[in-house]
């Protein structure tokens, strides 16, 4: 397994070349959206970088549920209502949702999601 360094370098150079953004962009704290400037078709290129770079099979919604941000059940007047925010955390063991959970407005999500939550990410799935 390789150590949290040499995942976050693997990241740091799929993030680079996927969003054309410079490497001392690429920071641990760094949101995906916000900072970088990822938009929802570089997903897609993310997803298929991490699973070429590192081996692994990313299913669809599972690193960005985004059934959960567009279900009546879970979001009410544009905010995540408590079942979703309970279904994010589920989903979502890798994230550190509690800035999301202090305002969470569905257009905040996308602010949510750093660097550090895709190295958590690929640790789970390697380690899985």
């Amino acid at each position: 397994m390789p150590s949290s360094e040499e995942i976050f370098a693997k990241v740091r150079t799929a993030l680079v070349d996927a969003l054309g953004v410079d490497e001392d962009e690429v920071t641990p704290q760094a949101t995906m959206v916000g900072d970088l400037g990822a938009e929802s078709i570089d997903f897609l290129d993310i997803v298929f970088r991490l699973e070429k770079t590192f081996g692994i099979k990313i299913p669809r919604g599972e690193l960005f549920p985004e059934d959960v941000l567009s279900s009546s059940e879970f979001v009410s007047n544009g905010k995540v209502n408590a079942a979703g925010l309970a279904a994010l955390k589920a989903r979502m063991p890798f994230a550190d949702l509690t800035k999301f959970e202090a305002n969470p407005n569905v257009q905040n999500f996308a602010n949510t999601l750093t660097v550090e939550d895709m190295v958590r990410y690929v640790q789970s799935k390697l380690a899985a």
